[in-house]
């Protein structure tokens, strides 16, 4: 009997990680939203973003999770943007060290310039996770639009996020953290 439930169990894994790896976003073209906003952490997050805003997909962006003491002038500098883009356009969040705290970061940030729409660029292996966390943390009428920037993770990173997106969705159905 316990074999069975363990063999199901890990047919159940199977088939979600599947799933999981199938439905992978792409970068979301042709949508407006009030705002975007970039975790850190991956590579072309940031420079994704930029490029939606100088397209003007969006009013302001927030780049959450960024390490303390960095100032705009030295992304600026890094991904070759004018420093008034980010003077006017482009926040910095310093709070955040996490995806949870992320998306408190993004959730205050958001009421503060009472938003409605949020377009979340981040690797597309971790949009599942980070826009679950969002979702738990903004009021219910903010809509979140998922933007995958495709990445090239090995397939141990996969498996964690994969495991963490699950873990992470029966806490907050159990009512944890959410």
């Amino acid at each position: 009997m316990i074999v069975r439930f363990l063999g199901i169990l890990g047919l159940a894994w199977a088939f979600g990680f599947a799933v999981f790896m199938l439905l992978l976003p792409k970068p979301l073209d042709g949508f407006t939203s009030d705002a975007i906003v970039v975790p850190t952490g991956g590579a072309g997050r940031i420079d994704r973003g930029i490029a939606l805003l100088r397209d003007h997909q969006a009013k302001r962006m927030l780049v959450t999770g960024v390490a303390p003491g960095v100032r705009p002038i030295d992304l600026a500098l890094e991904y070759r943007t004018s420093p008034a883009l980010f003077a006017c356009c482009i926040d910095l969040g310093a709070d955040a060290v996490d995806t949870r705290s992320n998306a408190e970061e993004t959730a205050q940030w958001v009421r503060v310039h009472k938003y409605r729409s949020v377009r979340l660029v981040t690797s597309d292996w971790h949009v599942a996770r980070a826009r679950m966390e969002l979702a738990a943390a903004l009021d219910k009428n903010v809509v979140i639009l998922g933007d995958g920037v495709q990445g090239t993770p090995r397939l141990g990173t996969l498996i964690n996020e994969y495991n963490k997106l699950i873990l992470r969705r029966i806490a907050l159905w159990i009512g944890y953290g959410g």
